[in-house]
């Protein structure tokens, strides 16, 4: 994680400070980083990761839910402040409602003849029949259902690249908070590709983010400083349960308290530093 924390100090070292929708940010215009799978998890060290809630929220996702009651049912808030914004409640259809979110996009793509395409499910099985497939690609931007969500997609689209039996990921993202959300992101699109890999009778190989707006919140300063002097650790290990192999074996309406999570995933031998709270803007 070295090198998420060496872009943390680029941008507040050479970063431009803009005014934005929900508050004032220093930030730079499109950088990439890449883990190898092999070298370990790449989970956060220099502050302690919540990785059950990006657990949480990546099975959530996968399942095409966009009820945040499931999300809060195991602990996880981290949509609730969206569930409850004034912009957003009256659109929503009931109680916890978020609207045609990622998971919805992933799982439930509305086509223009009133059929649908589960871009997920299509994907995993065009990567066991023809790895070679230069359309492994799976967007959650929807141009026309961005009114019809609580938050437009951060995380935009990703794409899956084979080569000698490994498993390879592609992330774009428009939109960046470093210090907050960009930890998930990596944690839970290296998830994402343990999983599809296990799916698929692949190696996980290489996560690749390309990052458009990369920005740290004015509030996050003090913060990010805090987690600059820190030493990162050893990154940890990943288990995942065996028995999963296809999209159906993961059911997420099946956990009912936080720890149910850990059947399915969970982080070992993972050494980090303590948290370092911040406010997530909306």
């Amino acid at each position: 994680m070295k090198n998420y924390n060496s872009l943390l100090k680029e941008i507040m070292e050479t970063g431009i400070d803009r005014d934005g929708r929900n508050g004032k940010t220093r930030g730079l215009f499109t950088k990439q980083l890449r883990f190898k799978m092999a070298d370990g998890f790449p989970a956060t060290t220099t502050k302690e990761l919540a990785f059950w809630a990006v657990a949480d929220e990546l099975l959530w996702f996968m399942s095409g839910s966009n009820d945040n009651k499931i999300l809060e049912r195991l602990g996880c808030k981290i949509w609730t402040a969206n569930a409850n914004a004034d912009y957003w409640k009256p659109k929503a259809k009931f109680e916890g409602d978020l609207g045609r979110v990622y998971g919805v996009q992933w799982r439930d793509w509305r086509k223009p003849d009133g059929g649908k395409v589960d871009q997920l499910k299509d994907v995993i099985e065009r990567i066991k029949k023809d790895p070679n497939d230069r359309r492994l690609i799976v967007t959650a931007w929807n141009p026309g259902e961005l009114q019809e969500m609580a938050l437009p997609p951060c995380h935009m689209m990703f794409q899956f690249y084979v080569a000698n039996g490994k498993l390879s990921i592609h992330m774009f993202q428009r939109s960046c908070d470093m210090f907050l959300g960009v930890p998930f992101n990596i944690a839970s699109y290296a998830l994402l590709l343990h999983i599809v890999a296990q799916m698929t009778g692949l190696i996980p190989d290489e996560l690749i983010l390309t990052l458009g707006d990369v920005h740290i919140y004015h509030d996050h300063f003090d913060a990010v400083a805090e987690q600059l002097k820190r030493e990162p650790m050893p990154l940890p290990q990943l288990w995942l349960n065996p028995e999963i192999k296809t999209l159906e074996d993961i059911n997420i309406n099946k956990l009912k308290v936080p720890s149910d999570i850990f059947k399915y995933v969970k982080l070992q031998n993972y050494q980090h530093h303590p948290p370092i709270k911040a406010k997530m803007a909306v």
